[in-house]
């Protein structure tokens, strides 16, 4: 069937109008909406350089929070204090990356990506510098608490910029490379931190993250462009005057000189999420089910990640760069994770489109109020969940053992954390889905939950461990991801009448805000 007649004008940017500004035109294609702006003018080498920028950018949280685990036991004898703790600085950590990020994930979708960025890694290098320098357990748990608000917002960020630039089409290969430094961060800390602390001391960690942060904080300033949809449309709206890059100085010029007209009016006059929209969003019903699934499976990831180092040594008689090395099919793990789950995702969402009989048209978004957006993410979610209850049994009961192969512990460490890293990802991608014009308010809301359930885990580790042992830990651990499932299985029936009623609710509130703004006038 020849389609051409339907195929929207690509020959170029819609026409201007007389004040310069891109008129946007829908059109209707095969029963999608499309907008005849292309989603990003941005190339393809480019949405990806960005989307690896942020990955780099978010690895900062994760890294933080584990790149210290070789060092506890040198911490706990320098400070004069004991392990117990040393471990509850873990969890404060834990605890302000949950909540921290639910205002620079605000700031983030009302002010740009870039000035969240480099708030961030301002408080994070301030932090980071106080930790190399102190000489106490008091300064080390508040530095911990400031390092924590500095660097965590990073990741919801990260997620923002791939909404940013990526259609739902192809959003899922986006996040696997945003993600990946979410992810390399639990793997790659403890090597990193054990091989600092085994050559120059466990003060040389603090340092080694101040001159990364410096870097990121250059390269951002320097380099990074504003993405923020609310911000600069598709990337061809002027942001802020003080929110100006290098790249995007040059990318206006370019612009200008092939006059293209650039719109001045679309999105100042658009209304902004809030600074705390993140509060919202977790108190609705689809959202709320979908992060306290991502929030189960993170705290059982977390238990077992933090509570590794005390075992490796205990078991193993593991000195701190040993210990770092057994986090190497953990990194292993994440990449994988992160290249064959991305692939299914957008698998998955080409699938459902020609079952319901739509194309899908690159460079442009796709409009779901229509699709089954839940079952097509959440399907790749099942082997995933199986892999997870089925390997994390076995792992508890070899860990059990007087002396447990350490091959073993490292291939079941691996499918751990397969499954981990790709069900964060398939729930972040659908979270995402859902809410577009808050992507990183919604990033940050689901960190709240998944990081204070996950502190909660690390507090609870040891006398869990202590109570029920490690194989009946681990058994429990499984029950309690199989139970989770049903959660899923909620959202797949219930969630896209969840999500009209949200479009619905919001459509009435512009109306009123239209209707009480004309009656001003």
């Amino acid at each position: 069937m020849n389609n051409d007649s339907k195929l929207p004008d690509q020959s170029g940017l819609p026409p201007a109008n007389p004040s310069g500004s891109v008129v946007p035109t829908e059109v209707k294609y095969d029963n999608i909406a499309i907008d005849d702006q292309p989603f990003s003018i941005f190339s393809e080498f480019e949405k990806r350089l960005y989307a690896w920028s942020a990955s780099l950018a978010a690895f900062s949280g994760p890294v933080s929070s584990t790149i210290y685990y070789p060092a506890l036991n040198l911490l706990a004898a320098d400070l004069h204090t004991t392990a117990t703790k040393i471990n509850l600085t873990i969890t404060t950590y834990l605890i302000f990356q949950g909540i921290a990020p639910t205002i620079v994930g605000g700031i983030s979708d009302k002010y740009g990506r870039r000035p969240a960025l480099l708030v961030c890694f301002v408080v994070y290098i301030a932090a980071n510098t106080g930790l190399a320098l102190q000489h106490s357990f008091a300064a080390l748990l508040v530095l911990r608490c400031i390092q924590s608000s500095g660097c965590s917002g990073t990741i919801s960020i990260s997620n923002g910029v791939v909404s940013d630039v990526a259609t739902r089409a192809e959003r899922g290969s986006y996040v696997s490379l945003a993600a990946m430094g979410q992810s390399l961060g639990p793997a790659l800390g403890p090597i990193i931190g054990g091989l600092l602390t085994h050559f120059l001391g466990w003060r040389s960690i603090f340092w080694f993250l101040d001159i990364y942060a410096g870097v990121m904080l250059l390269s951002i300033l320097l380099f990074m462009p504003e993405t923020c949809r609310n911000i600069v449309g598709n990337g061809s709206v002027r942001p802020q005057r003080w929110n100006v890059s290098l790249v995007t100085y040059l990318t206006q010029r370019k612009l200008r000189k092939n006059n293209v007209p650039v719109a001045h009016d679309t999105i100042q006059n658009k209304k902004r999420p809030s600074l705390l929209a993140s509060l919202s969003i977790l108190v609705e019903k689809e959202a709320a089910l979908l992060m306290i699934f991502c929030a189960i499976y993170f705290s059982g990831f977390s238990m077992i990640t933090a509570s590794l180092p005390s075992q490796l040594s205990s078991t193993y008689h593991f000195n701190s760069i040993q210990v770092g090395l057994c986090y190497i099919p953990i990194g292993i793990a994440a990449i994988c994770a992160k290249s064959v789950v991305g692939w299914l995702i957008d698998w998955n969402f080409r699938r459902h489109c020609r079952i319901q009989g739509l194309e899908i048209i690159k460079s442009r978004q796709q409009d779901i109020d229509d699709f089954p957006a839940e079952r097509a993410r959440l399907e790749v979610s099942l082997p995933l969940i199986i892999i997870a209850c089925v390997v994390v049994i076995p792992y508890g009961w070899v860990m059990e053992l007087a002396h447990p192969p350490l091959g073993a512990v490292i291939v079941l460490l691996f499918f751990i954390a397969f499954s981990a890293s790709g069900l964060m990802q398939t729930i972040t991608v659908l979270l995402i889905d859902c809410h577009p014009d808050s992507p990183a308010a919604v990033s940050a809301a689901n960190n709240v939950l998944r990081c204070l359930l996950a502190a909660g885990g690390v507090a609870i580790a040891v006398p869990l461990f202590d109570k029920l042992g490690r194989g009946w830990t681990g058994t429990l651990l499984a029950l309690i991801y199989a139970v989770s499932c049903l959660l899923l299985w909620v959202v797949v029936l219930k969630g896209p009448g969840w999500r009209n009623e949200r479009k619905l609710k919001r459509e009435e509130i512009e109306e009123k805000r239209e209707e009480e703004g004309r009656h001003r006038r």
